[in-house]
């Protein structure tokens, strides 16, 4: 492994990084009720662009991929459209962006979805877990076991939000495999108890997700093409009997595919980084041999030494970014950071949003 440092650039698939200081995808429930991005949203985005790469907030694939009150789509031309002047404004400002494609599944609330449908999911298994409507926080609708023959709707639902993506102007796409939503629920046999070619064995439980990946690459390249996992995760209620051979197979099975990068969330804020759950980090890290983006917890001292490293190409931060539009200058100058104002983290307008103060002139010292 080469060892780099946090503000050297970077070759990342197809695409040339001016840092290894990423911005990770943030839910921020500001989008329009149509799905199109919130107003402030290409001032956000734009104010954010020194990441050596911006990952868009999650993106619905479709009407019936949603599962969060005011998120935004990738499925309808309006939504491209707005997300077409995000893009440009980031590309205006330096930047490179990528679109977040989302399918969440079972986590979902029949008040969100058209015609207050069921959540789809590989079982009719309820989540133990709440989901942001109209009325606050309420508990995850049961879900239907999805057909052969939605699974193969829901696919080309994906292809579609790629194409969308690149007539918005995305300089690529990440799938979310992660954080209990859709993928990681077919992954993980807590949630897959199907008996059909998706269920049953590490195989078949992989089948989607690598359907998913050819899908998408029927419109952007690979080397335009990210994944993320969460190995660890417990978000959702997701679980599996035997993680690490499931995602040692899935790391495996990325490699080989020659994909840009897997972005893997290696923690949650308030989770047990317990010695265990990091050795299993380390060994899956093992397994891949293309461009890593670690994300979970880290700060710019931890970002620094796991790249040098080796275990890390790359960094991406979620909670410093919201708070710090200007990252990468504050960790590069040492300068303090913006405290985040977690009251503000999901919903309302520019407060908390596009508000945070840059460095002063006289702060950006070398």
């Amino acid at each position: 492994m080469t060892q780099n440092s946090l503000f050297d650039p970077a070759r990342m698939g197809d695409l040339d990084l001016p840092n290894r200081v990423l911005m990770a995808p943030l839910t921020r429930n500001r989008a329009n009720a149509d799905g199109t991005p919130g107003d402030l949203a290409e001032t956000y985005y734009a104010q954010r662009a020194s990441a050596g790469l911006i990952v868009s907030e999650a993106t619905q694939i479709s009407p019936t991929a949603k599962g969060y009150l005011d998120t935004p789509g990738i499925h309808s031309t309006a939504q491209a459209d707005g997300w077409r002047k995000i893009t440009g404004a980031v590309h205006a400002a330096g930047g490179r962006i990528f679109c977040q494609l989302w399918h969440v599944g079972r986590i979902s609330h029949v008040s969100l979805l058209p015609e207050g449908r069921q959540p789809e999911a590989p079982s009719a298994i309820r989540a133990n877990a709440k989901t942001f409507t109209a009325e606050g926080f309420q508990d995850c609708s049961e879900p239907h076991a999805m057909s052969s023959e939605r699974i193969k709707d829901v696919i080309e639902d994906y292809r579609h939000a790629a194409q969308m993506a690149s007539d918005a102007g995305f300089d690529g796409i990440e799938v979310h495999g992660a954080n209990g939503y859709l993928l990681d629920q077919f992954l993980q046999d807590g949630t897959n108890k199907r008996d059909d070619e998706y269920g049953g064995s590490v195989e078949n439980r992989m089948r989607l997700l690598g359907q998913v990946i050819d899908s998408v690459a029927e419109v952007w390249p690979k080397g335009r093409i990210g994944l993320r996992l969460s190995p660890l995760g417990q978000a959702g209620d997701i679980s599996d009997s035997a993680p690490e051979a499931l995602f040692t197979r899935v790391y495996q099975d990325i490699s080989e595919r020659n994909l840009a990068y897997l972005h893997v969330v290696e923690g949650f804020p308030g989770g047990d980084d317990d010695a265990n759950s990091a050795a299993m980090i380390k060994r899956l890290r093992g397994v891949y041999s293309g461009f890593y983006i670690a994300n979970g917890g880290y700060e710019g001292d931890s970002a620094a030494e796991v790249i040098g490293s080796g275990q890390a190409d790359a960094v991406a931060f979620g909670r410093p970014f919201i708070a710090n539009p200007d990252l990468p200058e504050r960790l590069r100058t040492g300068a303090a950071l913006n405290e985040p104002d977690g009251t503000t983290f999901y919903g309302g307008g520019a407060e908390g949003y596009t508000d945070y103060p840059f460095l002063s002139k006289a702060e950006q010292v070398a």
